[in-house]
């Protein structure tokens, strides 16, 4: 799996966590039968997953079109501003510590492949391969079963039993969830995976204590 479709998926499962957890831990705190919760979290996932796929394609389409642009206008200055595409060149490479006369060198070299000078400005300047853009359908695709995945664990509770029980297993599955996402999100960043288990357990504890307080506050009790 790609770094981006990686990232979408822990992101998409880690959204959905959090986000309807806390929505069915806010219900329950309002005192609302079971039943109420169940129907907040399956809709809750089912809109948060649907606008979530909808984010990551217009992301990923956005960011695609801006590339392809981007790299039809390198092509043209190519063709007519070599010089001054070479000289934008070896002032990258130099910034990347190479000495004026290697980075000239260097630059004269890629330049003699349109292609190949295409996809270094294309990385150079947006971090990406011209020829080998991320799917913006494959990324939303697994953002929107992502986020399914991360929504439906909290909500699975409520599926079988109701009440004190039901919060408890709940916020149970979330932080293991979320412990376990925040390990992943360690490894994809190349930080400390107990940093961000940390902090992933914390925004869950923390979002979850919001809501069942604004749900005890209101106390809307619908039969």
């Amino acid at each position: 799996m790609s770094g981006g479709l990686a990232r979408a998926a822990v992101f998409g499962m880690s959204d959905g966590l959090i986000s309807n957890v806390s929505l069915v831990i806010g219900f329950s705190g309002s005192g609302v039968d079971a039943s109420l919760v169940r129907l907040a979290g399956v809709a809750g996932a089912i809109a948060g997953a649907v606008s979530m796929a909808a984010g990551e394609w217009i992301s990923i389409s956005a960011q695609n079109e801006m590339v392809t642009r981007e790299v039809a206008v390198e092509r043209n200055e190519h063709v007519v501003n070599r010089r001054s595409e070479q000289a934008e060149l070896a002032s990258m490479y130099e910034e990347h510590g190479m000495e004026p006369g290697t980075a000239k060198q260097a630059a004269e070299e890629v330049m003699r492949s349109t292609e190949t000078a295409l996809a270094v400005h294309a990385r150079e300047e947006f971090g990406l391969d011209p020829n080998d853009l991320p799917s913006a359908f494959q990324a939303a695709a697994l953002s929107l079963l992502c986020f399914l995945v991360g929504a439906v664990l909290p909500v699975v509770p409520w599926m079988i039993g109701s009440g004190t029980g039901a919060k408890v297993a709940s916020v149970s599955i979330g932080v293991v969830a979320a412990a376990a996402l925040g390990q992943a999100i360690g490894l994809l960043g190349d930080r400390n995976r107990w940093l961000t288990m940390a902090r992933q357990v914390g925004i869950l504890l923390l979002a979850c204590a919001v809501t069942y307080g604004i749900g005890q506050l209101l106390h809307v009790n619908v039969s």
